[in-house]
């Protein structure tokens, strides 16, 4: 029997991730560009054998699940929104050092919005959640809270997702070695667009 793989896929580009603003809570939808590239995932992630395809409540993540040929078998689940940025939220990176040049998300997380260990939770719930399954899944979210649920998968600290880049309409795909013994990372970011 094949060891059971998650499929974790970033939704397709927006206009913030085109600008490198924090996306967290809000809404925004893909860009024309970010339609075609969730379009191409179909491609790319045909014939897998799923146990289940679960995604963010967040629209960008639902169309890009729905353009990849899965909205008929999607299940909402909302641990899989992004991190809730609070006052960052839309903000650049630089926008935010201005202020506070030392900051970094994964160790001090927004003001009114969510701290690591907020988020470690929403992820932890949510692994649990993909072992019980005891099939292959399919995930559609948002950048930071894959590399948070990257790095619970593998049983390691929340802050280490800080080291898992991933772009827009990336595939990553985790599992198993020795049984179910070992987690690991099998592929990671992976964004050949079709």
């Amino acid at each position: 029997m094949a060891l059971p793989i998650f499929y974790l896929v970033r939704h397709g580009e927006t206009a913030w991730s085109l600008s490198g603003q924090h996306t967290g809570l809000s809404d925004i939808p893909l860009t024309p560009n970010g339609e075609k590239h969730a379009a191409a995932l179909a491609g790319r992630l045909h014939g897998l054998n799923l146990k289940a395809v679960f995604t963010s409540p967040l629209q960008r993540a639902a169309k890009t699940c729905v353009l990849a040929g899965f909205g008929s078998v999607m299940q909402i689940d909302p641990d899989l929104v992004e991190w809730n940025y609070g006052e960052y939220d839309g903000k650049t990176s630089a926008e935010i050092r201005a202020g506070r040049p030392d900051w970094s998300l994964f160790r001090d997380g927004c003001p009114g919005g969510e701290t690591i260990d907020q988020v470690v939770v929403r992820a932890d719930r949510f692994v649990q959640k993909i072992r019980a399954t005891q099939g292959d899944c399919l995930v559609f979210t948002s950048g930071h809270i894959s590399r948070v649920l990257c790095v619970r998968w593998l049983g390691l600290p929340g802050n280490l997702g800080r080291h898992f880049m991933n772009g827009t309409a990336s595939v990553s795909m985790l599992g198993y070695e020795h049984a179910l013994t070992e987690p690991v990372v099998r592929l990671w970011n992976e964004s050949s667009r079709g």
